[in-house]
C-alpha cells in the first residue's frame, strides 16, 4: 500500500488541538488493514516528521436513523494517535 492509501485524513478536533499543543500528538484516520509500522512510515513520508510513538484503536461506526424506520450505520474506522519529536509539527489548517 502507498502512504496515500494508508493515511486517509488527519482529524482536527478540539481534543486534538489540545493534544497537539501540550503533548505534540496528532490524530489521523488510517486504513483498517494497516499495521503500526506501516502507519509510522506513511506519516513520516507524507508529513516529513519524526514519529516517536504511535497508538492505534478500532472505532466502531455509529448507528444512524434519519426520518426513516430503516437503520443505517457509519463505517468502522481506525484511529491512530501519533506522537512527534519535539520541534516537529503537522500543519492541519
Amino acid at each position: 500500500m502507498s502512504p496515500f492509501d494508508i493515511i486517509k485524513s488527519a482529524r482536527l478536533t478540539e481534543k486534538g488541538s489540545i493534544q497537539s499543543d501540550k503533548y505534540n500528538q496528532y490524530t489521523v484516520v488510517a486504513d483498517r488493514r494497516a499495521s503500526k509500522p506501516q502507519i509510522k512510515r506513511a506519516v513520516e513520508e507524507l508529513f516529513k516528521v519524526k514519529v516517536l510513538g504511535l497508538s492505534t484503536m478500532h472505532v466502531r461506526g455509529k448507528f444512524r436513523r434519519q426520518r426513516t424506520h430503516q437503520a443505517g450505520q457509519a463505517p468502522d474506522w481506525k484511529k491512530a494517535i501519533v506522537t512527534l519529536k519535539a520541534g516537529d509539527k503537522i500543519v492541519l489548517t
